[in-house]
């Protein structure tokens, strides 16, 4: 009868159906391993241009934003001298921010100011090597006054995310560097891991 499928294609259509859930977690696949690939790249571009926003900074002495509809302005540099590595952070720690680099968390000092001053950043961008840090690794911060600040790590602890026991007024210059934990995971979850630092000392450098 026209319109109507025979058995022999009906059996054939029914075969392929166990088919469809593996297509479709392939098609899911090929979105994450997309999607896992992008926020690195974008990462990478958006430093790029976070360095350029952060000289001119230096040199003019006033705010850069790194793109004309930017929210937010890089004030620090951290580097990792023992990893070879450096990122420019911007201002705050909102999600939009930290799509693009390290944040100044807000409500803490600058660093190498009195208090604890907290930068944080995604696991799988910038503070992925943050699990590379040991007790006695230096980690520098150059301000954007011009200012760099050198600390020295003093241990690192996994902690809740609202459970940190962080106070931004604590005695001493201090750093700490945050992050998801743990490193390799891919789902968010609630832990953080705190690299803690202290001052070691200051001076002006070059840009």
């Amino acid at each position: 009868m026209p319109g109507l499928p025979s058995r022999r294609s009906g059996r054939a259509g029914l075969a392929a159906l166990p088919a469809l859930p593996a297509l479709f977690l392939a098609a899911g696949g090929l979105v994450l391993l997309a999607q896992g690939a992008w926020i690195p790249a974008k990462a990478a571009l958006a430093q790029a241009l976070l360095e350029r926003a952060f000289a001119r900074t230096l040199a003019a002495g006033a705010p850069s934003r790194p793109w004309p509809w930017a929210d937010t302005v890089p004030v620090a540099r951290i580097a990792f001298p023992g990893l070879g590595e450096s990122y420019v952070a911007l201002a705050g720690s909102s999600g939009q921010a930290l799509a693009f680099g390290p944040g100044h968390v807000e409500g803490t000092p600058e660093a190498g100011e009195p208090g604890t001053a907290v930068y944080a950043a995604h696991r799988d961008t910038q503070f992925r090597s943050l699990g590379r840090l040991a007790p006695g690794d230096s980690v520098e911060v150059r301000r954007r006054d011009g200012r760099t600040i050198r600390f020295r790590v003093t241990g690192r602890r996994i902690a809740r995310w609202d459970a940190s026991g962080l106070d931004a007024d604590a005695p001493g210059r201090r750093l700490v560097l945050a992050t998801c934990w743990p490193l390799d995971a891919l789902a968010p979850g609630p832990d953080r891991l705190l690299v803690e630092a202290i001052a070691e000392d200051s001076r002006t450098a070059e840009p």
